[in-house]
């Protein structure tokens, strides 16, 4: 074997391990419309693009009304829709709305989850009291959703919850999609894949 193939073959491992982390990087979000969510607190979560506004998933999971900090996200419920019926549970969906115009925009009221059976959900809207609830709303400009300086940025997830009663079953059938419909088109949407 001669020397330059020899060079050539010790050099490879380190370049090519040299390209593989350049391939990474410390963006771990993609921009996309439709994508799935892979992590906890936001890590590797897409980047939702609804018209002018890019929604962000930060956490979706199961609240347990016995658990002190779930049930802070239950407060501002009717005694009617407090109550679950047998095979029914609570599910929550956190979400970051960011505005990276110049201009406020209207941020979407039009959200969904379903399962792979077509099961859908539509959230339920607290009342004020509740100050993780998501209500839409207008994101200023070069703001976001939650607003600083608010329970709900200060929080564990650091979102606004979107609260949906869901059947058991549809754990079982899995995964959920969470789906954003833009307020300016409804035609235009984007979805992606729950982490439960």
């Amino acid at each position: 074997m001669n020397s330059r193939l020899r060079k050539l073959l010790l050099v490879l491992p380190a370049l090519l391990a040299a390209l593989a982390l350049g391939a990474c990087s410390d963006n771990s979000h993609t921009k996309v419309t439709t994508g799935t969510y892979a992590g906890e607190s936001g890590q590797n979560a897409p980047y939702l693009d609804v018209g002018p506004l890019t929604y962000e998933v930060q956490l979706s999971r199961q609240l347990n009304p016995t658990n002190s900090e779930d049930s802070s996200y239950l407060k501002g419920l009717t005694a009617e829709e407090a109550k679950l019926e047998p095979g029914q549970e609570w599910f929550a969906v956190f979400l970051q709305v960011y505005n990276h115009g110049s201009v406020a925009h209207t941020a979407s009221t039009s959200i969904s989850i379903s399962d792979t059976q077509n099961n859908l959900y539509q959230p339920i809207l607290p009342d004020q009291t509740n100050e993780y609830a998501y209500r839409g709303g207008e994101v200023p400009a070069n703001g976001r959703l939650p607003i600083l300086d608010t329970t709900a940025a200060f929080g564990p997830t650091q979102g606004t919850m979107l609260l949906f009663k869901i059947q058991v079953v549809s754990l079982d059938n899995r995964p959920l999609e969470v789906k954003i419909v833009d307020p300016l088109d409804p035609a235009e949407y984007a979805s992606a894949e729950l982490d439960v």
